[in-house]
């Protein structure tokens, strides 16, 4: 038997990668029970960012499919599933994609769900939403012959798109309320509904948010809880005693890391430690190309060269975490080339690099100094174990730190940053995950999650719009090395780590996980043991 070298790659990554294998669902095999409240307790205030419209935001991507729901779900496999959708075929040139429309299914304010709402919020993705603006760029129309068909017609394949119908990537969302916002609007109470199985009922910003059953779910029976309450609690350790103490009874990423190994003794809770399928956790360190410093290469090498990665890992993420040097995350090893390789941590090279490059040390020991930011989804740590690294080179860092709205406004809009730590998701596939970051064309002000460096490169260009429209996986493969190893080559950024999720439950909540989304899912099948 012959194996391609795309192939070969993806089995020896498999075989090492046992941290990135799906899980299995919690709590299959009981009969579920109906009632109850779950209180999930979160670690950051959302802002308006409820509904993934027009964000690529984690709390978008959490919270929204409680209310809205995509065309599909899916499986451990990322095998799709119907949810709005029941029946999909995609036509033999790949540029047609149909979609037969759920029957009888309600917007939480009675209004009739239709194949309008799916056109007008596949073309709002198009428009506003970081990756939404990569996986629908080829999109020429969205017809519907009837309420209940949708069409997507493309001038040119894109081999993600059906991957990406989920409720947190690609939600459909009401055209009656949303043609009246613009597209970079946030959400409010009154124009937070959906089709899913939850209405959002109060929301008190910084404070927490009260989900109700939808007693008219298209899903007879479901969802099984009477009410979520979301719990805005920002104090890691107040997070890890309410875990404890039963106050709460989920949460995700939810403690600081060196008190997973207690909570994993507590014999009322469980820790899920799985990096499931859909997310591709990467973690980055991006370059202000805005600030002159960075045009030299020289410069950029040098901050690769005095970063040490797997400190990373041992110290500011207690070992929870893989060093993945390349732009494609090693936990999608799909598409990751191992032959991507960090860039050696040799300080002593770094600062020869640095005054070849003109920046010697100056009689305090600095050579410049740096503003370094970082997303406030991560622990502080990545940003004080960078400070500690490249401070040993006679670079002076500033960490700045934000709350979630500051940090985007600072990055996207302001663009008051020289160094930014991200946490850009590769999801289920780079074109989405990773294009967003390099892709010239996706630089735009005040657009969230997409290219805060300013990057800008031909080439590059070039070769996330070639993969983009690639359906032999083979060649895809190909262009995506190409462009791996043109990222790593021209130290166009320092990638770092893939740094999973951790969930921590009560062993009382059953099912909260049942497929490739982790918690970016509806709860609609997650229920509550009362003999827990």
């Amino acid at each position: 038997m012959s194996i391609n070298r795309r192939s070969f790659n993806q089995l020896i990554l498999l075989a090492g990668a046992g941290a990135f294998l799906p899980s299995i669902s919690f709590g299959q095999g009981a009969a579920p029970a109906s009632g109850g409240t779950l209180n999930w307790i979160y670690r950051v205030d959302p802002g308006n960012a409820l509904l993934a419209i027009n964000t690529s935001s984690g709390t978008g991507q959490a919270i929204g499919p409680k209310i809205v729901e995509g065309l599909l779900t899916f499986d451990f496999d990322v095998k799709p599933q119907p949810l709005l959708a029941t029946d999909w075929a995609v036509s033999e040139d790949n540029l047609r994609y149909t979609f037969k429309l759920r029957k009888g299914v309600k917007w939480h304010d009675g209004a009739d769900f239709t194949s309008a709402d799916v056109a007008f919020s596949i073309l709002r993705l198009k428009e506003a939403h970081p990756r939404g603006r990569i996986t629908y760029q080829n999109v020429v129309e969205v017809q519907t012959p009837d309420p209940l068909t949708a069409i997507i017609v493309l001038s040119k394949p894109a081999p993600f798109l059906l991957a990406a119908q989920s409720s947190s990537e690609s939600p459909i969302v009401p055209k009656h309320i949303f043609e009246r916002l613009a597209p970079g609007d946030g959400q409010t109470l009154q124009t937070t509904i959906g089709t899913g199985p939850f209405k959002l009922t109060e929301w008190v910003p910084g404070s927490h948010l009260i989900f109700e059953r939808n007693t008219d779910y298209w899903d007879a029976g479901k969802p099984y809880l009477d009410r979520i309450i979301l719990r805005v609690v920002t104090d890691p350790a107040a997070r890890s005693a309410a875990l404890e103490t039963g106050e709460a009874d989920i949460g995700d990423n939810p403690v600081p890391l060196a008190d997973l190994d207690r909570l994993k003794q507590d014999p009322h809770l469980v820790v899920d430690t799985t990096t499931y399928a859909y997310s591709g956790p990467q973690q980055q360190l991006f370059f202000n190309y805005d600030n002159p410093l960075f045009a030299k290469r020289e410069v950029r090498l040098a901050i690769a060269k005095a970063i040490n990665l797997q400190e990373i890992v041992d110290v500011a993420l207690y070992g929870y975490a893989q060093v993945s040097p390349s732009p494609v995350s090693t936990a999608l090893p799909k598409w990751y080339d191992p032959s991507v390789v960090a860039h050696r941590f040799d300080p002593v090279a770094a600062e020869k690099l640095l005054d070849e490059a003109g920046y010697p040390r100056k009689s305090d020991g600095k050579r410049f100094d740096l503003r370094l930011t970082y997303n406030s989804y991560l622990p502080q740590g990545y940003a004080d174990v960078l400070k500690s690294q490249l401070e040993k080179i006679g670079i002076g860092i500033e960490i700045k730190k934000y709350d979630l709205p500051t940090f985007l406004k600072t990055v996207y809009a302001d663009r008051a940053f020289d160094l930014v730590v991200e946490s850009l998701s590769n999801t289920f596939d780079p074109s989405l995950g990773v294009q967003r970051a390099y892709w010239s064309k996706n630089f735009k002000i005040g657009l969230p999650f997409s290219n805060a460096s300013h990057y800008a490169n031909a080439q590059a260009d070039a070769l996330l719009e070639a993969a983009a429209i690639e359906p032999d996986e083979n060649k895809r493969w190909e262009t995506w090395s190409k462009f791996q190893h043109l990222i790593h080559d021209e130290v166009a950024s320092v990638d770092l780590v893939a740094a999973g999720a951790q969930i921590v439950a009560n062993k009382r909540v059953k099912n909260f996980v049942t497929g490739s989304q982790g918690l970016n899912w509806s709860f609609g099948d997650l229920w509550i043991d009362p003999n827990a």
